[in-house]
C-alpha cells in the first residue's frame, strides 16, 4: 500500500517559512507585494484568486486584485500590466490564466517585467528553467519537486515519465527532474505504447486533465505517482488523472485529490513572491 503524500502538511511548512521571511523582511522596511489580475469571471479563477489573496494575508504579504469585466480590450489589460510593472510596491504580478477569447494571452505574459513573473511564463524565466539558472519556479512543478524532497524521495538516476506537455506544467516539470539527474520521458497525444512507457517509470507525473486516466497497469510496482490533475468523475466528484483506489495498492508513494500537488501550488507563489521582493531589493537569494 502507497504512502500518502500530504500536500496540505508539506504547505503548511512551506507557508510557514514564507511567513517567516517575510517577517524578516518587513524588519528591513521591505514588503513584499503581489498583484492579482483577473479578466472575467470565470469561475474556477475566482476561487482561485480569492484562495490566493487569503494566502497572501496569512502569510503577511501585502496584495491588490484588478478584476476586469469579460468585455477587457487587449489594450486595457496592456496598460494595467504595465502600470503594475511600474508599481515599486508590487513585487510579484500574475495575470489569471486562461483569459477571455480574443486576448492575446501570449503577449500579455511576455509584457510582464521579468523580475516581477512570479508564475515564470516569461520566455526569459523560461529560457533561464532550461539552462538550471533560475530564479523562479513555475508554481505547480516547484510544488511536486517540493513534495519530492520533503519525502525523501531521490531523483538521481531515475526513470522518470512526465504525461502531458503544457507549457505550464508538463515541459518545465520534465525540466526539472532532468536537473535533479533524473532519465526523464514526456509523453502526450501523440505517443505510441503510452502503457509500455509509463509502466516503466520510477516517478510519474501526470497533468492530462481526464479523470483516472491512469489505470493500474500503467503503473510500475513501487513506482512514485504524483497526480497533477484536477478533474471530476462521472458522478461530479473531485478527482484526478489517476485511478486513485486501485493505483494506491501498487505505487509505494501516491498524491491524492483533493490534498495532493493543488495545496503546493499557491505556496510555491508565496515563495517566489518573496524572491522577488529579495531580487528588487538587492538581496542575494
Amino acid at each position: 500500500m502507497a504512502q500518502i503524500i500530504d500536500g496540505r502538511k508539506i504547505s503548511a511548512e512551506v507557508r510557514a517559512r514564507v511567513k517567516a521571511e517575510t517577517e524578516k523582511l518587513k524588519s528591513e522596511n521591505i514588503v513584499p507585494g503581489l498583484a492579482v489580475v483577473i479578466v472575467g469571471s470565470d469561475p474556477a479563477s475566482r476561487t482561485y484568486v480569492n484562495n490566493k489573496k487569503k494566502a497572501c494575508a496569512a502569510a503577511g504579504i501585502y496584495s491588490e486584485e484588478y478584476a476586469l469585466p469579460e468585455t477587457a480590450s487587449q489594450e486595457e489589460l496592456v496598460a494595467l500590466v504595465k502600470k503594475l510593472n511600474g508599481k515599486k510596491d508590487i513585487n510579484g504580478i500574475l495575470v489569471q490564466l486562461p483569459l477571455p477569447k480574443g486576448l492575446d494571452e501570449e503577449a500579455v505574459i511576455e509584457l510582464i517585467d521579468p523580475r516581477k513573473d512570479v508564475d515564470a511564463f516569461h520566455p526569459s524565466n523560461v529560457g533561464r528553467i532550461m539552462i538550471g539558472n533560475y530564479r523562479f519556479l513555475p508554481c505547480t512543478p516547484a510544488g511536486v519537486m517540493e513534495m519530492l524532497r520533503h519525502e525523501n524521495i531521490e531523483v538521481r538516476g531515475k526513470n522518470c515519465v512526465v504525461i502531458g506537455r503544457s507549457n505550464i506544467v508538463g515541459k518545465p516539470m520534465a525540466m526539472l527532474l532532468m536537473h535533479a539527474d533524473g532519465t526523464v520521458t514526456v509523453c502526450h497525444s501523440k505517443t505510441r505504447s503510452l502503457k509500455e512507457i509509463t509502466s516503466s517509470a520510477d516517478i510519474l507525473v501526470s497533468d492530462v486533465g481526464k479523470p483516472k486516466f491512469v489505470t493500474e497497469d500503467m503503473v510500475k510496482p513501487g513506482a512514485v505517482v504524483i497526480d497533477v490533475g484536477m478533474d471530476r468523475d462521472e458522478n461530479g466528484k473531485l478527482c484526478g488523472d489517476v485511478d486513485f483506489e486501485n493505483v494506491k495498492g501498487k505505487a509505494s508513494y501516491i498524491t491524492p485529490v483533493p490534498g495532493g500537488v493543488g495545496p503546493m501550488t499557491i505556496s510555491m507563489l508565496l515563495k517566489n513572491t518573496v524572491t522577488a521582493a529579495k531580487i528588487q531589493s538587492g538581496i542575494r537569494v
